[in-house]
Order: structure tokens, then C-alpha cells, then sequence
């Protein structure tokens, strides 16, 4: 249980994370990588789920 938290914590951590580089981008640089702003917060769970 606490290994399934601790990894949880991570997950959170990394979408975080991904949540605030993207959001520091550009609507063009966005559409270069083929997301939208309203695209972010699942771009950057999925993500953090596979890392």
C-alpha cells in the first residue's frame, strides 16, 4: 500500500511538472507538437502515468 502511494505521489509529481512546462508554451509551439491548450491536463496525466 504504501509502495502504491509513494508511486501515486510520483505520478503527481511528473504531471505537475508537465502541466507547468506546457503551460509556459506558446498556442503556436503547442500546435507544432500537435496539442491545444485545452489538450494540457490529460497530455500531461497520460504521460505521467506511463513515465
Amino acid at each position: 500500500m504504501f509502495a502504491n502511494l509513494v508511486r501515486l505521489f510520483q505520478a503527481w509529481k511528473r504531471y505537475n511538472r508537465s502541466v507547468n512546462e506546457l503551460n509556459r508554451l506558446g498556442d503556436r509551439e503547442l500546435a507544432d507538437i500537435g496539442i491545444s491548450r485545452s489538450d494540457i491536463q490529460r497530455v500531461a496525466w497520460t504521460a505521467s502515468k506511463g513515465a
